[in-house]
């Protein structure tokens, strides 16, 4: 099988591997790298068993069957074979600063001046792991949203000196694997996902620790009632479709919204007795034993909608 190109991976775990998927459904060779080349075969073998277990459930991305996306990867404990004539190299190491820092020189040792250098972090900035290297302008955070086999969304954020070529061959790669990316345009904490989810939960916060809802109730009004058109629509759009336009919506309810926004509470921390409550009333529902069958009736609830919003895209077209 004819490979589109070379993909390195750097971390062997959860993310690393479902980024090997993404680029082996559109056939790119991958290759993937981390310290104990034991941790590497054993995620080759998880990796060789999803894939099966994908194709036997009708969810393999792709025009190729499992065998031959497996086929394209392999694993290896030197950091040159994955680096050597990729295209792209996805950093996927834990979050640590002093880590990723380390991990990006020794990939500056032996990266070529052609390469992309995108990490998946969702917390640093990519200034901050990438100012002292000598590719920096080939740095860019691309950030996944787990898991990212079914969640498309990728935001890429450049630091200053990245390459501008940097950033849209790495949207168009994206886009190419079949996932959704937003490009920030600048650096800034939290990129947009997470900056957008803090406000929802500093919100439901205030909401349970006055009293107002449980944290049941909190959740339902996600899962039962914005969750169900943020699937489909963004804020901005729904707010476009409540009225006649956005410039009609915000005739009508800019006064509204700024007067409710002033009773919004100063920003809180998650932590103390509060926190402790609504862990106890998480597990009340949500053993943490059970997480991980929970997790993956997240997950196939999320292939399920992917297949949905597929076919819904497919017939509109």
């Amino acid at each position: 099988m004819s490979s589109a190109g070379k993909i390195g991976i750097i971390g062997s775990g959860l993310i690393g591997r479902s980024w090997a998927m993404l680029y082996a459904a559109k056939g790119y060779e991958i290759v993937i790298y981390d310290i104990n080349l034991d941790l590497v075969n054993q995620s080759l073998e998880i990796l060789n068993q999803q894939l099966h277990q994908f194709e036997k459930q009708g969810i393999l991305r792709g025009s190729t069957n499992a065998d031959q996306q497996f086929s394209l990867m392999r694993g290896t404990d030197v950091l040159s074979e994955c680096t050597k004539n990729a295209k792209l190299v996805q950093e996927c190491v834990p979050e640590n600063l002093e880590l990723k820092k380390k991990v990006f020189s020794k990939v500056d040792e032996v990266v070529g001046p052609n390469t992309i250098l995108a990490s998946s972090t969702s917390t640093f900035l990519p200034s901050q792991f990438s100012s002292h290297i000598v590719h920096r302008n080939q740095v860019i955070v691309a950030h996944p949203v787990n898991p990212p086999y079914f969640v498309p969304l990728v935001e890429l954020v450049p630091a200053e000196w990245t390459d501008s070529l940097v950033v849209t061959t790495t949207r168009e790669l994206m886009e190419e694997i079949g996932q959704s990316p937003v490009t920030l345009t600048k650096e800034v904490p939290g990129f947009a996902l997470n900056r957008i989810q803090y406000a929802i939960l500093n919100e439901c916060w205030h909401l349970v620790s006055d009293g107002i809802l449980s944290v049941q109730d909190v959740d339902r009004v996600m899962s039962e009632g914005l969750g169900m058109r943020y699937a489909f629509l963004g804020p901005l759009e729904t707010a476009h479709l409540n009225a006649e336009g956005f410039s009609n919506y915000s005739q009508r309810y800019a006064d509204s919204m700024f007067a409710v926004c002033q009773t919004f509470k100063p920003i809180p921390k998650l932590e103390g007795e509060q926190a402790e409550q609504i862990a106890k009333e998480l597990e009340r529902s949500i053993p943490i034993g059970h997480l991980p069958e929970k997790r993956l009736w997240r997950d196939n609830c999320l292939t399920k909608l992917a297949q949905l919003k597929k076919q819904i895209k497919s017939e509109s077209n």
